[in-house]
């Protein structure tokens, strides 16, 4: 009878691992089936900034975690690729190759890199990637220098080896080189190829409502809610010293890039020195434009737009956006107040009501309408 009794205890110790086992996963079933209420806002930190994608389509618990998984992969791999930071990246290696010498680029690379070029070339040379060696003497990139002023003479010698015509590109091979010593970072228009790749993995896994917010490069598809809400963003301006929404834009199946000066910069005896860096004279942007918006269907060249407009400056970066029919919204520092700025095509898109109710001036020509570029006092 004992013996009976204790191989019935046996079996009863040997059962209660497995049925614990299966209690725990279908409680992780019914977790991970469990609706999540829209929207659903997805977020960590990547290429040290952020990430923030918000889905306004029906999704569980488990369906959020599979999605997340799935786009922070693209992120990585965009990081592997491009990162400045990382020196196994694939963008630090093609860095050291012997000039001269061709080096096969990935697909995602080399089209970055092709975007890139293209912008340059509408730009005068306003966006070039080959401004490396300027950005870490200036202190904003994995150089580390000091942050204070460079000289002339470092300056001039580092200015020596910017400009595209020293990278050469051929997009059939998938190959590319290096025709002087360059440093190509492209800081000023990857962070746009990763939200479009990302809006891209969430279209392609059938989501249809969504936002992407990749360090405030931002791309839209449908709605925010069952209502068909607009997404909404706040474009923004320093005021006492803290980042405020000066003006909001409803958007829709669009990307919008915006740059400021007033978010990574270093002060020296009163002076501020802001991150982008003008790659025709290897100084510092310094004028009366505060930001601007780029908004375009690509994030990518909203991005390097972005980057070319500040370099320009207001006139000359309307006189592109008018040249090239480029939507965008600059916000100008005039006489102690905020001032904005909007070309044709960004007028055409949000429509008058919205422009009106923003106090925008719609510069169509701008030889007449503005004074030239004058530097920020």
């Amino acid at each position: 009878m004992l013996s009976h009794q204790r191989q019935a205890l046996r079996v009863a110790l040997f059962r209660l691992p497995v049925v614990l086992l299966l209690l725990f996963f279908l409680v992780a079933c019914s977790e991970n089936d469990r609706p999540l209420e829209s929207p659903v806002t997805l977020q960590g930190d990547i290429f040290g900034t952020y990430y923030q994608v918000t889905v306004a389509d029906a999704l569980t618990q488990g369906q959020a975690k599979e999605l997340e998984k799935g786009f922070v992969a693209e992120l990585d791999a965009i990081d592997a690729s491009m990162s400045t930071w990382k020196e196994d990246s694939e963008l630090s290696r093609f860095n050291r190759v012997p000039v001269g010498e061709w080096q096969t680029l990935s697909a995602p690379l080399m089209e970055v890199m092709d975007i890139s070029q293209r912008v340059s070339d509408a730009s005068h040379g306003a966006f070039d990637v080959t401004v490396g060696k300027l950005v870490n003497l200036w202190s904003f990139g994995p150089e580390a220098r000091p942050k204070k002023v460079p000289s002339n003479a470092l300056i001039a010698e580092r200015l020596d080896a910017v400009g595209m015509q020293h990278l050469e590109l051929d997009n059939s091979e998938l190959k590319a080189r290096r025709l002087k010593d360059i440093q190509v970072d492209l800081s000023g228009v990857a962070k746009g190829y990763a939200t479009d790749r990302v809006a891209a993995y969430l279209s392609e896994q059938g989501y249809e409502h969504y936002l992407v917010n990749l360090g405030g490069e931002i791309k839209v598809r449908g709605y925010r809610d069952a209502e068909s809400e607009h997404w909404r963003i706040g474009v923004e301006v320093p005021v006492n010293g803290q980042p405020t929404a000066e003006q909001i834009l409803p958007l829709e199946n669009i990307s919008v890039a915006t740059s400021g000066d007033y978010r990574n910069y270093f002060e020296q005896n009163g002076q501020r020195y802001s991150h982008t860096i003008d790659p025709r004279d290897g100084q510092p942007i310094h004028h009366r434009m505060a930001s601007v918006t780029i908004v375009h269907d690509a994030n990518a060249e909203a991005d390097a737009w972005a980057t070319a407009m500040s370099v320009l400056g207001e006139r000359e970066g309307l006189e592109a956006a008018i040249r090239e029919n480029i939507a965008v919204l600059m916000l100008v520092r005039e006489d102690g107040h905020w001032q904005s700025l909007v070309s044709p095509a960004f007028a055409e898109y949000f429509g008058e009501a919205l422009i009106n109710d923003m106090n925008a001036r719609i510069v169509g020509q701008v030889k007449q309408d503005l004074p030239p570029n004058d530097p920020a006092e």
